[in-house]
């Protein structure tokens, strides 16, 4: 029962944000003007289902009672009985070198696995506190004591010298988007440092988000290490090694949700600064994309944030030549929105999984990444190339942390649904019957 009220819950928030979104498209694709006071009703309903089916998922379900199985042949109750008062044995068995206890929680999730955590710190053997796929929670036996604290000193002279190598790629990427090339002009660095600064900035608050985050929960982590390209946009980006796994639903969250929500925090005055030193081209100028334009209608968040940069004039045209420090603000709104993906080990991944329990967020990864494959072929070429990469890099299920039966508070549930409605305000265009309220001119009417 616990397993399909869970099933239900996340079928049903999926359809009722997903639904009424969808008939609304279909509504304004096929000419019917609605007004956009009902759009943003919609949006607050969407909102406020997240809402209360994240409060009401059933997260650390009970055991129905049930025939209790055989003991494996082998079974250490000695081990389990460290914590027979906290956990109610009531069958176990062998899975590979893991001994897997089934039974009933007698105390709170937290204090249930801080109390094993610690009667069992002193050995070679480390307690997992997991949910099976019916949502009944599990004990888990690991062979190997993990080092959760004492962090080993990290020589740093690779991450600095990655740095400064995409320093001097993402400059050169920077003067090039000005029509200028280094390699030539080498004295022409400063009008790539605008692009390159932005940049390096968005990326470095994201990682480093990651980074302090870990470090609050007391996990080994890297420093941020920058990826060089010398071509197209001067970097691939910048990454941090997680060296321990997370303690419990509450890390998992926070180390996810941190990242973009700091980068964020740059890329958002980056593109409203540089808008107002960017070009706004009339419609008819359809060349302005392939010159490095954007289109304003593409994104709502872009369309809101241009309208508050440069409300003034932009009701002249659609279409922006950017700005270097705009350009680096807009591709921060892109990789923040394509790391909120509930996908795999992409951070919406993670905080999908807080949210809703590996099973469920594993559901969703796969829906959300099928999804995705079918924008790349019917809607725009290029998703189906980061749909692929997404695959083979992030996969489709999230690492599932040491302690997987605890639930978030409000404040992080409240939090998780920002990030996704964040995720929303970035990938979706500007519905038509819309742009005359936010201030924009719309070329299709």
């Amino acid at each position: 029962m616990n397993q399909h009220r869970s099933f239900h819950n996340t079928l049903l928030m999926v359809l009722v944000c997903i639904l009424p979104l969808f008939v609304f498209f279909v509504l304004v694709v096929g000419g019917v003007r609605i007004s956009p006071i009902f759009f943003l009703l919609v949006l607050v309903v969407c909102c406020g289902a997240m809402m209360y089916f994240m409060r009401g998922a059933p997260m650390s379900a009970q055991p129905e009672d049930r025939e209790p199985a055989d003991e494996a042949a082998g079974g250490d109750l000695t081990l389990l009985g460290k914590v027979s008062d906290v956990f109610a044995l009531r069958t176990q068995y062998k899975e590979g070198t893991n001994l897997v206890a089934e039974g009933k929680l007698l105390a709170d999730p937290d204090r249930a696995y801080e109390a094993m955590k610690e009667r069992f710190e002193k050995t070679d053997v480390t307690p997992l506190l997991q949910e099976d796929d019916s949502g009944r929670p599990i004990v888990a036996l690991v062979p190997g004591a993990l080092q959760r604290h004492g962090d080993r000193p990290q020589k740093v002279w690779l991450n600095a010298i990655l740095f400064l190598a995409t320093v001097v790629t993402t400059t050169i990427a920077g003067a090039a988007h000005q029509g200028v090339s280094l390699w030539s002009n080498p004295e022409e660095f400063s009008l790539g440092l605008p692009y390159a600064g932005a940049l390096l900035a968005i990326l470095g608050a994201h990682e480093l988000g990651h980074y302090f985050a870990a470090k609050k929960h007391g996990m080994r982590v890297t420093l941020p290490y920058f990826i060089p390209v010398p071509f197209a946009l001067g970097t691939f980006g910048a990454f941090i090694q997680l060296k321990s796994p997370s303690e419990n639903r509450k890390a998992l969250f926070d180390v996810g949700v941190a990242g973009p929500l700091a980068g964020l925090v740059f890329a958002i005055p980056a593109l409203m600064i540089g808008l107002q030193y960017s070009t706004i081209v009339p419609s008819s100028e359809t060349g302005a994309l392939m010159d490095g334009g954007t289109d304003v209608g593409s994104s709502l968040l872009l369309a809101i944030l241009a309208n508050l940069s440069v409300s003034e004039t932009l009701s002249g045209g659609h279409q922006f030549l950017l700005h270097p420090l705009a350009f680096a603000g807009w591709l921060g709104l892109l990789v923040t929105a394509l790391n909120l993906l509930p996908i795999g080990q992409l951070d919406g991944g993670h905080i999908a999984h807080a949210l809703f329990g590996r099973k469920n967020s594993n559901t969703i990864g796969m829906v959300a990444l099928f999804s995705l494959f079918l924008l790349g072929l019917f809607v725009w070429s290029g998703l189906l190339t980061w749909a692929i990469i997404v695959f083979f890099i992030a996969g489709t299920k999230s690492a599932p942390p040491l302690n997987d039966v605890s639930r978030l508070d409000g404040t992080r549930v409240a939090i998780g649904v920002l990030a996704f409605v964040l995720l929303f305000l970035i990938l979706t265009p500007v519905p038509h019957a819309f742009h005359e309220v936010i201030g924009i001119h719309c070329p299709y009417v």
